[in-house]
This record gives C-alpha cells, structure tokens and sequence, in this order.
C-alpha cells in the first residue's frame, strides 16, 4: 500500500507576488537617500531626495508671476470704474446737446474695452495659478515617495548621482510589497502544460535549503508562450506562503505540480507489468529451456493478456499470472484496482542470469528471478 503520485517537473524563479519599481518624475542629482537595501518601508515615506533648488526658483517665478497679474488685474479694474463712470456721465451730457455723439462713442469704446482687459486679466491670473501648481508640483516630487508597503529589495542610485528623467524614467528603487507571500515562475514545457490546472498542489525545493520541501499552489497558467530555441514553454505561476522569510527573491526552485494521486492504495512497480517469463504460463523459475526476455515474447505476453494486465508472482517454484486492472501510474508505481493480489505478495520484476557480472548477461540459460513488493 502507499500513494501513487503523477507531477510535472519543471524549473522556475521565486520573485514577491508584487514588486513595485520606484522611478523620478524630475531630473537633477540625488542629494540624499533613507532607505538601503532590506529596509522596510511604509507607503508615503520619503526613501530619497532630489535637489530641490531648480524647481524652488520655477515655484518662485510663478509666485511673482501670479501677483504681477494680480497687481494688473487691480489697475484694470480701477480703470474700468473710471471708464464707467464717464461713460454714463457723458450719456447724460448728450441728453442736454453737452457734447457730441462721437464724444459719447468714444467713452462707450473706451469701458467697453477695459471690460474686456479686466476679462483677459482674470484669464491671465488663472494661468499664473495653474504655472504655480504645476511648478509646486514637480517641486514635491523631488521627494522620492514609497507608494506601497513593503521590502527594498534594490537600490540603484547612490548620492551625488545625477539621474534624467526626460527620454525614459529610471528606476531607482524596487520594493517587494509582501515578502511573506511569494511566487514561484516556471516554465512549463507545452507536452505537459495540458495537464497543469489552477488549485493543483506544487511542491519544490531550493538549493539553500535542501532538507527542506516548500508547498504551494498553482495559482496561473498563463497564455502568453515563451519560446527560446524553438522550445516552447508557459509560465506557471505557483504562490506559496512565506512566514519564516525562507525563500529569498531570484532563488532557483525545482518544482513538480502534482496533476494527480492516489493516497494509500494497492500499487505494484511499472518493472512488474513489463515482464514476461521466458517460458510459457506455469513454468518452473530456474528450469527454463529457452533463457527468453521479455523483447522476444509475441506482443500479447509482454505485460498484458487477453483479460488485460497482468503481472507474474511465485507459488511453489511455479510462475502464474495475475490479471489486474490498473488505475494511476506515476513512472514508478501503478495503482492496482482489482486482480488477485494482496499487499505484501511479491511480483517478479526481472528474469537475470547468474553469469554475468550484473545478472543480466549472455552465455547460460540458468535463470534466477528479482521479486519487489
């Protein structure tokens, strides 16, 4: 009795479920760091400081811009309660032949413009103000944020660096989110990727701790194929909780995903259902005549018979076969489901002559028999 496991074998990465790659909006040299590798940090904290004096001077320049137009705005509007106040003065001269229509045209063109000017002035303020922030903006991101919780697990600036940020954004840090839950990225060959399904159990081992034997689940199958000399594989993601902080991002993990078992069933070796006695049913172990092996049997003895598998086991010196049914096979063990057998019966797996070193050579048709549980 025992299990009978069939798994997938392939080779992956461990990497955090989530990595963050922390880069600068602005352009300058790094004028200090709070964070190294391992620190822990906290969503919002300031892990890296770019100098701030260019981006101070534009803040300023929009803050003197801003109440230039606001000073302007204050001159029009005073001008304009001039404007008005004469125009309707000069509406009442008119009535009374005071002054002429044209006089009365020019003081209406003259508020009329001044409205509009009071107008500009406003719109010209609201573009200061919006400079104003934008500066302030790019001012705030001198301070380089953590956005998440989490494990810097690199760190690619120093101080004094000076980094640009006008073609492409550099990375300046990479923090690892949770590094109690990890993942394992594999790269399942396409033969076997029919068989891998979301929630199958995947146990694998590193080499830093080789006693020790990690569980995880398959939580992805991705579509994407990645094919490298015209090898064709799929990335299957394995989560696995990390508590103790065993697992370490980059190390190397040899994972089998389990795709199928049979836990505590009647199961006999594979060797045993491709064996054939080189006589026929019923004879005697060590008085063979013809010293055949299993390739020289016709098709039907090699490892079935008419009523399907069967295996060969020894009572009193005598070979006999035992038709089974077979389940799961795993590569080493098959899952017996019904015949004649009990555990503990031993089976013969290898018919060898004694001649040879190993037991298997040529010369002699003295046989002897290897009997497995």
């Amino acid at each position: 009795m025992g299990d009978v496991v069939r798994g997938v074998t392939a080779t992956g990465t461990v990497n955090p479920v989530t990595t963050v790659q922390v880069g600068t909006y602005d352009s300058g040299p790094i004028t200090a760091i709070y964070a190294d590798f391992n620190t822990a940090v906290k969503a919002g904290q300031l892990i890296a400081k770019i100098d701030p004096r260019p981006f101070q001077v534009k803040v300023d320049q929009s803050v003197a811009a801003l109440a230039l137009s606001k000073a302007q705005l204050g001159k029009d509007e005073a001008d304009l309660a001039y404007k008005k106040v004469t125009y309707e003065r000069d509406q009442k001269l008119l009535i009374k032949r005071a002054i002429s229509e044209d006089t009365l045209d020019s003081a209406r063109s003259a508020y009329e413009q001044d409205v509009a000017e009071v107008a500009l002035d406003r719109a010209n303020i609201a573009q200061q103000q919006a400079n104003l922030d934008e500066a302030n903006v790019n001012l705030a991101y001198t301070n380089i944020i953590s956005p998440v919780d989490g494990t810097v697990v690199s760190r690619n600036v120093d101080v004094g660096q000076t980094v640009a940020a006008s073609f492409q954004t550099p990375t300046l840090f990479l923090i690892a989110k949770d590094l109690t839950q990890m993942q394992v990225d594999t790269n399942v060959s396409e033969s076997d990727i029919g068989n891998v399904q979301i929630g199958q159990t995947a146990d694998f081992s590193v080499d830093a701790f080789p006693g020790h034997e990690f569980e995880g689940t398959v939580s992805q199958v991705r579509q994407a194929p990645v094919t490298v000399q015209n090898v064709v594989t799929y990335d299957v993601v394995v989560t696995v909780a990390n508590p103790e902080f065993l697992l370490k991002p980059g190390m190397t993990a040899n994972t089998t995903i389990i795709t199928a078992r049979r836990d505590n069933v009647l199961r006999v070796p594979t060797q045993a259902l491709r064996f054939s006695p080189g006589g026929k049913h019923g004879s005697h172990p060590g008085g063979g005549t013809d010293g055949a092996t299993a390739s020289d049997q016709p098709a039907h003895h090699r490892g079935k018979s008419q009523h399907g598998k069967h295996v060969w086991i020894e009572k009193d010196g005598v070979l006999t076969p035992v038709s089974i049914t077979t389940g799961l096979d795993d590569g080493n063990n098959v899952e017996v489901l019904s015949g004649n057998l009990k555990e503990g019966d031993l089976v013969v797996v290898e018919q060898v002559r004694p001649n040879s070193p190993d037991g298997a050579g040529p010369g002699s048709h003295s046989t002897s028999l290897r009997f497995m549980h």
